[in-house]
């Protein structure tokens, strides 16, 4: 999985996997999900970014 916050777009995105994206679908407001030929998201892409995340250079790996 990757991270990659991008200020001079200010996007923010999570990488899952790294195959071709085949759809793009706006899931809600400034929110793009990716989708692969299966169908299964590859990718989240968060428009806007500064201005719904905290922190857009800072990430926190969390193991529960």
């Amino acid at each position: 999985m990757k991270v990659r916050y991008d200020p001079d777009t200010d996007t923010l995105s999570v990488v899952f996997k790294d195959s071709p994206i085949v759809e793009s679908d706006e899931a809600t407001r400034g929110l793009i999900v990716d989708l692969d030929a299966d169908g299964s998201v590859g990718s989240l892409e968060l428009l806007d970014a500064s201005e719904r995340v905290e922190q857009p250079l800072s990430v926190e790996l969390v193991a529960s």
